[in-house]
């Protein structure tokens, strides 16, 4: 449910063929949701280990089936304002508090395939805009894209608040063969202590890894955001080419989270964040030089795939690291790294290309920040190699 906010282009110009707002002003209700994703994660995370993951969950149905609903009241009424409040920041919070809910939850349910646990759960939101595309194409022929929104409004309430009421941890002695903590894809929590997340924030491992993510977002989601355009400025693909390929590119999106998360349970976290990292860096650089639509599609289905890895790895590596005990606040502050790089990476993309009119320059940025990535990915490497004596030791 709550992954169809990658479908928001298919309303783009439904919603602007009915009101009197531009197509970018309507963009910009996406970046402003997944802004507040971001955000409001931080504090729904700690919602999550102090009352629950029902509470949250509820939440989040509220909040998101509201905000749906309030879209189609503001194209109703053609005030801008009231679609940024409604879909950017009431949906935005609504993503927030549903996107932390499962993933502390299920990390605990299975401790030994932690990534893959993961992987899919977070896999759902990546592949969710192939089922609400299609339904909210034919919804918007059908009753028009205001009653497209009522529609989808109330299921996604129905649906995520019934769910919600089965999402639960385990109770104690509840999981049998409980692999210990300390010997997880063979990196060590800090002294053995299950921190919390006021103590994990202060520590260095914790803001290395919101760098990598930050940054494995901003070049993820600037080139999901240009990538037909950019396909067929280096390959002469046709318009319906490109969007055929754009769907492609969206299965590696979601088929990442998983596959990586999985691949992660058996080479470890830091291991597979260098071979993404790697490997995005050397295909940002080489994709300029792709002029077969073939070659080029592989190459961009295997940089996004590393693009859905960081969102299905980087829970368990926190649970590796500081353990389950506070993770869906950990969780939910390491997203505030998405909810920035929601806005910077479009910018970024735009503003590189506006200044040269050619994306060569714009692969060049997002390949430079992939080596700083993968350089953050061996240092941190290095640290988990050193033996901690205490929480203290390892903070700022």
């Amino acid at each position: 449910m709550l992954g169809s906010v990658y479908a928001w282009s298919v309303y783009t110009q439904a919603i602007a063929t009915q009101t009197s707002w531009s197509e970018a002003s309507i963009t910009f209700a996406f970046s402003i949701a997944i802004f507040f994703l971001g955000m409001s994660a931080a504090f729904m995370g700690r919602l999550v280990e102090k009352f629950g993951p029902r509470l949250t969950g509820t939440i989040s149905s509220f909040c998101y089936g509201a905000g749906t609903v309030l879209t189609g009241l503001a194209i109703h009424s053609d005030h801008l304002w009231m679609l940024y409040i409604a879909y950017g920041v009431i949906g935005g919070i609504g993503l927030g508090s549903g996107y932390v809910t499962p993933v502390s939850t299920i990390i605990k349910w299975f401790p030994k395939h932690r990534g893959m646990a993961t992987g899919c759960a977070i896999m759902g939101f990546g592949f969710a805009s192939m089922i609400t595309g299609p339904i909210a194409q034919s919804l918007i022929v059908k009753v028009g894209v205001e009653a497209t929104f009522y529609i989808l409004g109330a299921i996604y309430f129905i649906v995520m608040i019934s769910a919600a009421q089965f999402i639960r941890p385990p109770k104690p002695g509840e999981i049998i063969d409980e692999q210990s903590e300390t010997q997880i894809t063979g990196v060590s929590l800090m002294n053995g202590q299950q921190l919390t997340a006021n103590q994990a924030v202060r520590t260095r491992e914790f803001k290395l890894l919101w760098l990598m993510l930050f940054i494995n977002i901003s070049c993820g989601i600037g080139l999901v955001s240009a990538a037909s355009p950019m396909a067929q400025h280096f390959t002469n693909m046709s318009v319906a080419k490109a969007a055929l390929m754009v769907g492609i590119v969206g299965v590696f999106n979601g088929l990442g989270r998983l596959a990586w998360a999985s691949i992660s349970d058996y080479i470890g976290r830091p291991n597979t964040f260098t071979i993404v990292f790697g490997f995005e860096a050397i295909l940002l650089f080489t994709l300029m030089s792709l002029h077969s639509s073939y070659l080029f599609t592989i190459a961009l289905c295997i940089i996004i795939s590393g693009y859905g890895a960081g969102f299905s790895v980087i829970p368990a590596y926190l649970s590796d690291i500081f353990g389950t005990k506070d993770l869906g606040a950990i969780h939910g502050y390491v997203l505030t790294a998405w909810g920035i790089a929601g806005l910077v990476g479009p910018l970024l993309l735009s503003f590189s290309h506006e200044i040269s009119h050619s994306y060569n320059s714009t692969l060049i940025v997002f390949g430079t920040l992939e080596i700083l990535a993968l350089t953050v990915s061996f240092f941190i490497r290095k640290r988990f190699t050193k033996s901690v004596g205490s929480v203290a030791d390892i903070s700022d």
